[in-house]
């Protein structure tokens, strides 16, 4: 909350300011890579109605964009086999061998490339990156971009090629 001076109460508490604000995108992102982790690491893939519960029972949820996430979270679910498939031969190494963070982000990430059309592919694949910096393994988010990087012309071929051009 700004006080009338255009200062944070948490900058007057003498706390330090998120430099980068996180959206409610970004969160529901954050909430979606924890709900698919929780899914990919499980043996029983039958839980998803519970995993979904206790990470909407998260005190900070209600700072994501419920929407998004719930639109990422089935979709992941829904399609993994088909979003594994496409970001596949990108990888360097069989997807069993991946660590569930990275696998859980190329999966949001190839759910964004491949089925939210309105969001530019340099936007799913940046917020992919950010989610591996954030909590990756030390060069994940290299991996990450790589790989999405590979896959962004097979399922956008037009946007990625209009890209190119303008360059």
């Amino acid at each position: 909350m700004m006080a009338e001076s255009g200062v944070s109460a948490t900058e007057q508490e003498g706390g330090r300011r998120d430099p980068k604000p996180r959206s409610a995108r970004r969160r529901a992102r954050e909430f979606a890579l924890q709900a698919i982790y929780a899914w990919l690491v499980q043996s029983d893939h039958g839980q998803i109605g519970a995993i979904e519960a206790h990470v909407r029972d998260d005190p900070q949820f209600a700072q994501a964009d419920a929407a998004w996430f719930a639109l990422i979270w089935q979709g992941v679910t829904q399609k993994a086999e088909g979003l594994r498939e496409a970001f596949d031969p990108y990888l360097d190494r069989p997807v069993v061998e991946l660590s569930p963070v990275e696998h859980a982000i190329l999966l949001i990430g190839s759910f964004e490339l491949t089925y939210q059309l309105d969001v530019p592919y340099r936007v799913a694949i940046n917020e992919s990156v950010e989610l591996a910096k954030s909590f990756g393994g030390t060069d994940g988010f290299k991996f990450v971009n790589g790989v999405l990087d590979k896959l962004a012309p097979t399922v956008r071929a037009a946007e990625v090629n209009r890209g190119s051009a303008r360059r």
